[in-house]
């Protein structure tokens, strides 16, 4: 029901009060379960309480704590307060009818410890109005209180898994699954998107037992839940935490009232300490479990066996991803010849990493690519973090014979002329239409990519097939591995960047990262 620019909506929990603007129904800051604070932090998320009356839900909710936001990029920076109560989302529809639309629920990324579904690059308004879909973002808990395993540590006084993010994540899907009817969506027809971190948790869920069946779909961009960790792992990191914060395993209490100031700091200085000699901080130190219960297994290693074979997805990345991170290390413009190995360390044993450089300077080199020290170690990494990765999840997909579908965005982002190039972040923009001259670009060309994104995108949430007027016919990936290159001008190409793709195969282990 609507009048006057409001909106009203009766959920699960309550009625909610939105606003109508330009034809589109907006809800900001609902809350899809009870506030993780007090004696509920580091537990499962649970539902909300009812209230009575009429709830506002004109602004969004607070963004989960966090040591920053944005990455100096406008449209990925948000102003709302943090608060350890900050399991909140946000709808966009056309429609509070029976019109059933598809329903596209956006994970943000942000390295597990950061971001929000409130920046404005996620504005659900352009892709809800001009495609006639429900767009939902949502927060979940992140970092230290998201992804810190504290079962064992604590012999299981504190009972955190280190997924409560992810369970978080599928306590928004349970919402939408009991509420979105009331929206104008179909919560038979649900697909999960996201980027980076995002993409990454959507490929844990499709490995978690629990989350089955709370979406349909899938477009997994830049991510697809390699970066689990195992158990093993995640105890080293929450033995480190004790130490920094100077607590005993049984001083349960004091964890549980420690200001959240205090676990930022500790987040900062794990995320050094962990680093190892002569290395740049890491991004993030609390990545997903593998902790036998929530997440059973490694996900590539359930996909293959075929946890997620009835979920059709969308799977890609973006061509120039490492070019964003190197962007935020000043010394990597000056990688020489003899550095690059000693950069790869980290991500590579070091007897693969010559044959694998020589085999990306032949390839670059014949295709008329730069291939400077630079250029060299950005392509490795782009492919051995988010591009193989990729491949792996679509070619299990595809043996399996299940619906995937695979992309390579290849649009160049506009800073320093260019030099960016696809980087990670890149097709954001497009694909919500918030696109604009400082970072994606703007203009026709522009404007005309994120209409083909938008409609493949949103072909795939109604059909399971993301063939539509912009990019034309989209096969499945297929033995002929036949990949979407999205760019100006979209195109089929088949094996695409494939002298690199077979370097990869003659590494031991490779293919089960």
């Amino acid at each position: 029901m609507s009048t006057d620019g409001k909106a009203l909506v009766r959920t699960k929990y309550g009625s909610i009060e939105g606003i109508k603007e330009d034809g589109l129904f907006i809800f900001k800051g609902v809350p899809y379960a009870a506030p993780p604070v007090g004696h509920l932090r580091w537990m499962p998320p649970r539902p909300p309480e009812p209230w009575q009356g009429v709830r506002p839900a004109l602004d969004f909710g607070p963004t989960a704590p966090q040591t920053r936001l944005g990455n100096g990029i406008a449209g990925l920076s948000a102003v709302e307060p943090q608060s350890e109560d900050c399991l909140y989302l946000n709808v966009w529809t056309p429609g509070l009818d029976d019109g059933r639309r598809p329903v596209l629920v956006w994970i943000h990324g942000g390295v597990f410890n950061l971001g929000s579904g409130s920046q404005p690059a996620y504005g659900g308004s352009r892709l809800a109005a001009r495609t006639d879909v429900v767009v939902v973002t949502i927060n979940y808990r992140l970092g230290m209180l998201g992804f810190l395993n504290l079962r064992e540590v604590t012999g299981g006084r504190i009972p955190a898994t280190g997924n409560e993010g992810l369970l978080d994540q599928m306590a928004a899907f349970g919402w939408i699954r009991d509420n979105i009817s009331s929206f104008g969506g179909d919560p038979d027809n649900v697909t999960a998107f996201g980027e980076s971190a995002g993409g990454m948790s959507i490929g844990c869920m499709l490995a978690m037992p629990q989350a089955k069946g709370l979406f349909h779909k899938a477009i997994l961009e830049s991510g697809v839940g390699s970066t689990a960790v195992p158990l093993e792992a995640a105890v080293v990191v929450a033995e480190a935490f004790l130490k920094v914060v100077g607590l005993a395993p049984d001083d349960i209490e004091a964890l549980k009232a420690m200001p959240v100031e205090r676990l930022l700091a500790a987040d900062l200085e794990l995320r050094a300490a962990l680093a190892g000699p002569g290395q740049p901080p890491r991004h993030g130190v609390t990545p997903p479990v593998i902790d036998f219960a929530t997440l059973p297994e490694q996900p590539l290693k359930a996909i293959r066996q075929g946890s997620a074979k009835d979920v059709p997805l969308i799977v890609g990345t973006n061509l120039d991803e490492w070019r964003f991170f190197g962007a935020l290390d000043p010394h990597f413009p000056t990688i020489g010849e003899g550095e690059m190995t000693r950069y790869l360390q980290p991500f590579l044993r070091t007897e693969h990493a010559a044959p694998l450089l020589q085999t990306y300077r032949h390839a670059r080199t014949q295709r008329g690519q730069g291939a400077s020290p630079p250029e060299l170690v950005s392509a490795v990494l782009s492919d051995v973090m988010f591009r193989m990765r990729a491949v792996h999840v679509v070619e299990a997909q595809e043996r399996l014979g299940s619906p995937v579908y695979s992309y390579l965005f290849t649009w160049k982002t506009k800073p320093a002329g260019g030099l960016l190039g696809a980087c990670h972040l890149a097709e954001i923009g497009f694909v919500f239409g918030t696109h604009d001259a400082h970072f994606w670009g703007s203009g026709s060309e522009a404007d005309a990519l994120s209409r083909n994104l938008q409609d493949a995108w949103t072909a795939f949430s109604r059909t399971g097939d993301p063939s539509s007027p912009g990019v034309g016919r989209w096969p499945r990936y297929g033995d002929r591995r036949v990949t979407m290159i999205l760019d100006e001008e979209c195109r089929l190409e088949e094996a695409p960047y494939d002298e690199e793709r077979r370097a990869w195969e003659m590494i031991p282990g490779e293919a089960d990262r």
